[in-house]
């Protein structure tokens, strides 16, 4: 088989999700907001970059997760183009660790306290880091093996695990060529020379 000479992996974040983030929550409340979260999709009216949608034209392939805002991003993107979801690149999970109930944050610092928790190892029976890593890892295979055919590939799906996959190339040797950070819609491009 012969390879492309240039092989790229995109990896873009879903669009903003509908669901408030300005609500005070308890541990509980933020769990229960998380599991509405995972469910819910993007807010109506936002207009993907035109960086993204040329991104996607340029694509040999495109990827998203089976979430609904991921779903909805991708529908966004790819401008009536087939794409092929997989469960495989669904975000991380995020177990609030149990807090007293008088104890009330934003979904944004419930979100940080539920990710430093299940970096060191709160999991609530749910995916575990090293699990997630490994998941992180065929992720990154799957990508990889995609870009080996077609060349510049392209992921919509969740900011954490994107990240996750994005450590799993490096460590292939992909190098990171564009950084848009984790905001929504961005992109984090990752390129590999080798034959």
């Amino acid at each position: 088989m012969i390879r492309p000479a240039r092989r790229a992996i995109a990896l873009a974040r879903h669009g903003e999700p509908a669901l408030s983030r300005k609500v005070k929550l308890t541990s509980a409340g933020y769990r229960d907001w998380w599991a509405v979260y995972e469910l819910g999709g993007i807010h109506d009216n936002q207009t993907p970059p035109d960086t993204l949608k040329a991104l996607a034209a340029e694509a040999g392939v495109i990827f998203a997760s089976t979430r609904r805002r991921a779903q909805e991003t991708a529908r966004a993107v790819v401008d009536g183009r087939a794409f092929e979801s997989d469960i495989i690149f669904i975000e991380a999970p995020l177990p609030p660790p149990p807090l007293p109930a008088f104890i009330r944050f934003s979904p944004p610092i419930w979100g940080f306290i539920a990710r430093t928790a299940w970096w060191l190892g709160y999991s609530e029976g749910d995916e575990t880091r090293p699990q997630a890593e490994e998941r992180a890892r065929r992720a990154a295979d799957k990508l990889i093996a995609a870009s080996d055919a077609n060349g510049t590939v392209l992921l919509l799906a969740h900011g954490y695990f994107n990240h996750m996959i994005g450590s799993a190339l490096k460590k292939r040797g992909w190098a990171l060529t564009e950084n848009q950070g984790f905001k929504y819609w961005a992109v984090r491009r990752f390129q590999s020379d080798r034959t």
